[in-house]
């Protein structure tokens, strides 16, 4: 077989798929199917119905990972990211996860989520440069 290797900037969904279809077809057969799902608790403004943050994650693999956490600066302090936490929390026992995964910025308050329970697993130096990205974990089983 003869191949070659290509840079392609800004690439599209077909270049993200047809990278992902060998990978995921590998992963499948070494780990078995994922199983995604994905899952969104929103906070809403109760008069206008607006989404003004939440969290947003997906499960795969009895792990919730906790791609996007966004508590709205009105609400900030008043436990709005704790009730968010807590409730991603719930329902990954309910959905029979081994655990919580995320990670977060030094500048995005990385102390909060000690105070829930997480542990820091991983740390990525100047990223972006002049911060850290932290890796945090929490497990349920």
């Amino acid at each position: 077989m003869s191949t070659r290797i290509e840079i392609a900037v800004n690439p599209g969904e077909a270049e993200y798929s047809a990278i992902l279809r060998p990978l995921h077809t590998y992963n499948v057969a070494q780990a078995g199917d994922p199983q995604p799902e994905k899952v969104a608790l929103l906070v809403r403004d109760e008069h206008t119905d607006e989404i003004l943050g939440g969290l947003y994650g997906g499960i795969f693999y009895r792990w919730l990972f906790i791609e996007l956490l966004a508590v709205p600066e009105q609400t900030r302090g008043q436990g709005t990211g704790s009730k968010l936490l807590n409730m991603a929390e719930e329902l990954a026992r309910e959905k029979g996860c081994v655990g919580i995964w995320l990670d977060t910025f030094d500048f995005q308050a990385p102390e909060f989520y000690p105070k829930h329970g997480f542990t820091r697993f991983g740390q990525l130096d100047d990223f972006p440069p002049g911060h850290q990205r932290y890796f945090f974990q929490k497990r349920l089983v």
